[in-house]
């Protein structure tokens, strides 16, 4: 199994999906939620557990390209998001639909409510400065447990999993929200944990290397751990792909990043963490060296 003989190809796949994603971006914009842009927020008593589909019907008229959520002890509420700012009036409006479908009383509209992309901001800057946190922990850890360049490579490797996953988004045009952010955060956990786990592997196997091919010790390595790693993401997406296929909107909304972001963690550890420590590791050897000789 040559593994690192091939980072190039791996840096490029990874590479190109990141610069398709930016061009993207530029090009089409993001697709932020109504957390990011703003909008209107109804909450409505419907008195019994109506399903997506039926609801989206009735606000079809309205044209609002709507986000639906359930609330309330048994489901018997809906949540209704569009980034459309609507007047007083709309809101009415659309209350009177569901008013006289589901033969509602007024107070049957528990609140409605404008809000501005203020929070959105927010939630912008707390997730930046989580990430930012997070990995400045992870590396001072890695670096204390292992060695600076397990830890910058670690690193890289984590910001790695969110640019592809952002690149991802950007492309198919998926929603950005709140549970997009949560996602993330857990992503940046999860990835590291596998990426700790061929790191640990090989630095067990370095106690025990008689000569110094290196990349022989990281190919045997992630051989090593491969099963483990598969068989660790498999279970996992196989239990979040059921809550995404079973779940509420809601659930799908935290799921569908999560289920990206395991793929992506899956490939950085095996395909980019282990071959930018070989990077690392090489750099120093020949700088050590040169040093010599000189």
């Amino acid at each position: 199994m040559k593994i690192v003989e091939k980072a190039k190809i791996w840096f490029g796949i990874s590479l190109a999906v990141m610069i398709i994603g930016l061009i993207m971006g530029l090009v089409q914009g993001l697709n932020f939620g109504i957390d990011f842009t703003g909008g209107t927020m109804m909450q409505i008593d419907l008195g019994k557990s109506i399903s997506v589909s039926e609801i989206k019907e009735v606000l079809s008229p309205f044209q609002l390209n709507e986000d639906i959520l359930h609330a309330g002890d048994k489901n018997q509420e809906i949540i209704i998001k569009t980034k459309k700012a609507l007047n007083t009036d709309e809101r009415q409006r659309i209350f009177e639909a569901f008013q006289k479908k589901y033969h509602l009383k007024d107070d049957a509209l528990r609140q409605a409510e404008q809000f501005g992309p203020s929070m959105g901001k927010e939630i912008q800057k707390k997730a930046l400065l989580s990430v930012a946190i997070a990995s400045l922990g992870m590396l001072i850890y890695i670096s204390s447990r292992f060695e600076f360049r397990f830890g910058l490579a670690a690193v890289i490797a984590l910001i790695h999993d969110v640019f592809i996953v952002f690149a991802l988004y950007a492309i198919f045009k998926i929603p950005l929200n709140s549970s997009f952010v949560a996602a993330m955060l857990t992503i940046v956990g999860y990835s590291i944990n596998d990426t700790i786990v061929v790191f640990d592997r090989i630095r067990e196997n370095l106690k025990y290397m008689k000569k110094k091919d290196y990349a022989m010790l990281v190919n045997n390595s992630i051989k090593q751990t491969l099963t483990r790693t598969i068989n660790t993401s498999l279970t996992t997406l196989m239990a979040i792909v059921t809550l995404y296929i079973l779940g509420v909107e809601s659930i799908k909304e935290f799921s569908l990043p999560l289920i990206v972001g395991i793929g992506v963690g899956t490939y950085s550890s095996i395909f980019i963490a282990s071959p930018l420590w070989l990077i690392f590791k090489d750099f120093k050897s020949r700088k050590m060296a040169k040093f010599r000789m000189n």
